[in-house]
């Protein structure tokens, strides 16, 4: 008697229970915040962020990117935001911040999706597109170097133009350290043929935010009132010149490297914050 279907049949359900369970679908309607993998989403229960009235020196980007996120989480007419600049500036924290203050002004509007490009951005797009919420999409620390035309272009056309464009109900947020997010070379205007179609292609994905905000590095004056708005809050002494010489330590002023003085301060009185 040939026992190998039942053999075979044993080995299946032995390797069923082996397998991993396939992950629970998210809730799309039920968190503040959730992280793409490409395949699946995994929610972030509370989503954290400075407040807002902490973030010093970028009063004018800090308007904008607020009104904005408080535009999509209304549903009404919001834009794609590039917040592009000097790295440690709270490029991405304004974002965190701005969604935040949406969600307390109205709860179960909006929730922040963090992803990447490469990451099936097309698959989540039809996801969200059926869900009775609004979604900030979230691509944070974006480059694309200049051989990755290919990338750069498909992302052009989910933000505007393509048959897959991303739904009515979401919007995307990209931060960059470089204006155009593609990679330029001062090469580009040497070339002796035609050399704007080149500068164009580059300058195409960048067009296609309806908000671009700059985020410059930091005076001194920026950078000592950001501490002293943090102390003041956390009830920590410090000195300004004890803050400057922390500084020139971290090669430059910025906003990060003020948080990391105040939590230095923090941990010298041996506090958490």
């Amino acid at each position: 008697m040939d026992d190998t279907p039942a053999l075979l049949t044993r080995i299946a359900d032995a390797l069923d229970r082996l397998a991993p369970p396939a992950p629970t679908p998210a809730d799309w309607l039920a968190h503040p915040a959730y992280v793409w993998d490409g395949t699946a989403a995994r929610a972030v229960p509370v989503l954290e962020a400075p407040a807002l009235a902490l973030m010093q020196g970028i009063d004018q980007q800090k308007a904008a990117v607020v009104a904005n996120v408080a535009r999509l989480s209304h549903g009404a007419a919001a834009h794609d935001m590039l917040l592009w600049g000097s790295r440690g500036m709270g490029k991405s924290a304004l974002l965190r911040a701005a969604t935040l203050a949406a969600q307390q002004a109205l709860p179960g509007s909006l929730a922040l999706v963090q992803a990447t490009p490469d990451a099936g951005l097309a698959r989540l797009f039809t996801l969200l597109r059926g869900i009775e919420r609004r979604f900030l999409v979230f691509l944070d620390d974006l480059g694309f170097d200049s051989g990755d035309a290919d990338a750069a272009r498909k992302l052009r056309s989910w933000l505007e133009g393509g048959v897959e464009a991303r739904p009515a109900n979401v919007r995307l947020a990209v931060t960059s350290n470089r204006r155009a997010i593609v990679e330029r070379h001062t090469s580009e205007q040497d070339d002796p043929i035609n050399p704007r179609d080149a500068v164009d292609d580059k300058l195409a994905l960048a067009d296609r935010f309806g908000l671009s905000l700059g985020f410059h590095a930091c005076s001194q004056d920026d950078y000592l009132a950001i501490i002293a708005g943090y102390a003041a809050h956390h009830a920590l002494d410090w000195e300004a010149s004890d803050a400057l010489e922390w500084s020139k330590r971290r090669g430059g002023r910025s906003g990060r490297v003020a948080w990391q003085y105040v939590n230095e301060l923090a941990g010298r009185a041996g506090r958490a914050i």
